[in-house]
C-alpha cells in the first residue's frame, strides 16, 4: 500500500471517529461497546484529539504527503475532522445551562443563595492538571485507610482540605467508582468532582470494593455499605459529620450508589455488621444501570447475559427475584433521600431511557426533592475526563445540590432548637 493511499486511509479513520464523537454511531448490541472505547475520548477530550492532529498534519506536510489528487482528498477529509471536533468542544463548553436549569425546576430560583449558606467557600480553578498531582493535593499518605475486612480491595482515600479541622464537622461525600461491577478503582475515578467538593470544605472518600468475576454479587453492595458504616464511625476523626453522609457514583458506581440510599439498614446486605447505620441524605447517581430484569430494549439482552455469566453467575429465570431486588427502580420507598439524576443523552452503554425512567419513577414515590438532568450530546462517562467541561460543569452542578440539601438540614436543625429565654 503506498504512503498516500494509507494517508487516505488514515484521514478517513480520523473522520469516522470525530463522527461517532458527534453522534455515537451504533446504540444496538455489542458494537455499542467499541462505540464508547473510541466515542468517549473524542467527545470529551476534543481539544486534545484536534491539537494533536494538527501537528502531526503539519509534519506529515512537510514530508509531502499531502501532494497529488489522494493527497489534498485526505487534507479535505482531516480538516472535516478538525470541524467537527471544534463542534463537539464547542457542544461541551455550552452545555452549562443543562445542569443548571434542572437544579432550578427542582429547587427553585433561589437554589444557589441557599446553596451558599451551608458551607464557607473558595474558589476551585479549572483546569487541565495531571490527575495524580490533584489527588496529592487532597489526599494524605495517612488518609489512604482500610474500611472493610478485605485488604486488597476494601481501601478508600479520603479527600480533604490540608487546613480543614479536624472537628469541623464537615459534610461528607462517598464516591462510589464505576467499571461494570468488574473494575471498580477509585483511582483516578471523578476526580474533577472530589476536588471540588474537598476544596469547598467537604471530606469525601473515594473507595475500592470487591469486583467481578472473582467475587460474585451482592459483594459489590456489601462493600459500599461497609464503606458508609465505616465512615459513620470514623469520619469525625478526619473533620467530617457522620450526620451527613452523602453517596454518589457513575455507571456501576450509579447503581451500586442509588440503590444503597434506598436499601438504609437492610440487614441483607450487611453481613455481620446488620445494626450498623448504613443510611445516606442524599443520592447523585451519574448515569446508572437501575433495572437488572428487563429484557427487551437496546442493550438489555447483552446486559442480562453479562450479569448472568459474570456479576450473578445466576440463571435469571431460576433466581428472577436476585436480580429484581438488586435492581434500584425496584426499591423505591417514600421515604427515600433527596436524589439527583445525571444522564447523558448519546450514552451508548446504558441508554438514556433508563436514568429518565428511574427518575420519574422515583418522583411518583418518593416526598423528597428528585432532581433530573438530561446533558445533550453527551456519552457515556461524560464526567471522567478532569479536563472535560463537562466534568467541570458536573462537579458544580452536584455540589451545588448537595450543599442546598446540607443548608436546608442545618435551617431545620436550627428552627427544632427551642429558644432559651431568661
Amino acid at each position: 500500500m503506498s504512503k498516500r493511499r494509507y494517508t487516505v486511509l488514515r484521514a478517513v479513520a480520523e473522520l469516522v471517529n470525530a463522527a461517532n464523537g458527534v453522534q455515537p454511531i451504533a446504540r444496538e448490541g455489542y458494537p455499542t461497546i467499541p462505540v464508547f472505547a473510541f466515542g468517549w475520548p473524542t467527545s470529551e477530550m476534543s481539544p486534545v484529539y484536534m491539537g494533536v492532529s494538527m501537528l502531526d498534519a503539519l509534519r506529515r506536510g512537510l514530508r509531502g504527503d499531502f501532494r497529488g489528487t489522494s493527497g489534498r482528498i485526505a487534507l479535505v477529509l482531516t480538516a472535516i475532522a478538525w470541524a467537527l471536533l471544534y463542534l463537539i468542544h464547542r457542544r461541551n463548553v455550552a452545555a452549562e445551562p443543562h445542569f443548571e436549569e434542572p437544579l432550578r425546576r427542582a429547587l427553585g430560583n433561589d437554589y444557589e443563595q441557599i446553596a451558599a449558606q451551608s458551607q464557607p467557600r473558595r474558589r476551585t480553578q479549572i483546569g487541565v492538571w495531571p490527575t495524580d498531582l490533584v489527588r496529592r493535593r487532597y489526599v494524605e499518605k495517612a488518609s489512604t485507610v482500610q474500611y472493610g475486612p478485605h485488604a486488597r480491595s476494601n481501601r478508600a482515600d479520603i479527600w480533604r482540605r490540608a487546613d480543614l479541622p479536624r472537628d469541623g464537622k464537615a459534610p461528607v461525600l462517598l464516591q462510589v467508582p464505576g467499571g461494570a461491577w468488574a473494575i471498580g478503582m477509585r483511582r483516578p475515578q471523578s476526580y474533577a468532582l472530589l476536588s471540588h467538593m474537598a476544596e469547598r470544605g467537604w471530606v469525601c472518600l473515594s473507595i475500592d470494593y470487591r469486583v467481578s468475576p472473582r467475587n460474585t454479587w451482592p459483594d459489590h453492595i456489601v462493600d459500599v455499605k461497609r464503606a458508609i458504616a465505616w465512615i459513620k464511625e470514623n469520619i469525625a476523626d478526619y473533620g467530617g459529620d457522620p450526620n451527613f453522609v452523602a453517596v454518589t457514583g457513575g455507571s456501576a458506581g450509579g447503581h451500586l450508589s442509588s440503590l444503597a440510599a434506598l436499601t438504609p439498614n437492610d440487614p441483607q446486605w450487611q453481613p455481620g455488621f446488620e445494626d450498623a447505620d448504613t443510611s445516606v441524605v442524599a443520592a447523585v447517581p451519574i448515569y446508572g444501570r437501575y433495572d437488572w430484569f428487563t429484557s427487551h430494549g437496546s442493550g438489555r439482552k447483552e446486559f442480562i447475559v453479562f450479569l448472568q455469566k459474570f456479576v450473578v453467575k445466576k440463571p435469571f429465570a431460576q433466581n428472577r427475584q436476585t436480580y429484581l431486588d438488586a435492581s434500584s427502580i425496584r426499591r423505591l420507598r417514600a421515604d427515600a433521600p433527596p436524589f439527583f439524576i445525571l444522564h447523558g443523552q448519546d450514552d451508548s452503554i446504558i441508554p438514556v431511557g433508563e436514568g429518565r425512567e428511574f427518575a420519574s419513577a422515583l418522583r411518583e414515590v418518593s416526598t423528597s426533592t428528585v432532581a433530573y438532568a438530561e446533558i445533550p450530546h453527551a456519552q457515556h462517562a461524560f464526567d471522567f475526563y478532569y479536563g472535560s467541561p463537562r466534568a467541570h460543569y458536573t462537579a458544580r452542578a452536584v455540589e451545588v445540590f448537595l450543599s442546598w440539601v446540607h443548608a436546608k438540614r442545618q435551617a431545620k436543625t436550627e428552627s427544632a432548637v427551642p429558644a432559651i429565654t431568661t
